[in-house]
C-alpha cells in the first residue's frame, strides 16, 4: 500500500505562486505515473497535471499549462505541483494520487478512476 500526503495548500493573492508537494510512503512510487487533481467548490473533481515514472513525459489540463509545473524527485518519493501565475479560478482542494506500477496509455492519464492511490487532499484558495 502507498500512503500519499499532500502539503504546502494556503491562502495566496492572485498573481501568486504556491509548490505544492506530495510525499510518498509505504513504497517507493518510482515506477509510478503521479497525477494531480482538484475539486472547486460544487463542482466534479478534475485533472490538473500527470508525470511519468522517469518525469521524461508531463501532461497538463489546457488552463494550467504554462502557469503550473509538475515534478518529482524519486529518491525522495515525492511529487511537487508548482503553481505560479494563480488566479481566483484556480481555487480549489488539490489532490495528489499515483497509478501502480502498470502500464496504461497516457490518454488515460485525464481520468481520476485509473488512479490507485489517493492523498487527502490540500485546500489552494486564491483571493483576487
Amino acid at each position: 500500500q502507498v500512503q500519499l500526503v499532500e502539503s504546502g495548500g494556503g491562502l495566496v493573492q492572485a498573481g501568486g505562486s504556491l509548490r505544492l508537494s506530495c510525499a510518498a510512503s509505504g513504497r517507493t512510487i518510482s515506477t509510478y505515473t503521479m497525477g494531480w487533481f482538484r475539486r472547486a467548490p460544487g463542482k466534479e473533481r478534475e485533472f490538473v497535471a500527470a508525470i511519468i515514472w522517469s518525469g521524461g513525459s508531463t501532461y497538463y489540463e489546457d488552463s494550467v499549462k504554462g502557469r503550473f509545473t509538475i515534478s518529482r524527485d524519486n529518491a525522495k518519493n515525492t511529487a511537487y505541483l508548482q503553481m505560479n501565475s494563480l488566479k481566483p479560478e484556480d481555487t480549489a482542494v488539490y489532490y495528489c494520487a499515483a497509478i501502480g506500477a502498470r502500464y496504461i496509455g497516457s490518454l488515460y492519464y485525464r481520468d481520476g478512476g485509473q488512479y490507485d492511490y489517493w492523498g487527502q487532499g490540500t485546500q489552494v484558495t486564491v483571493s483576487s
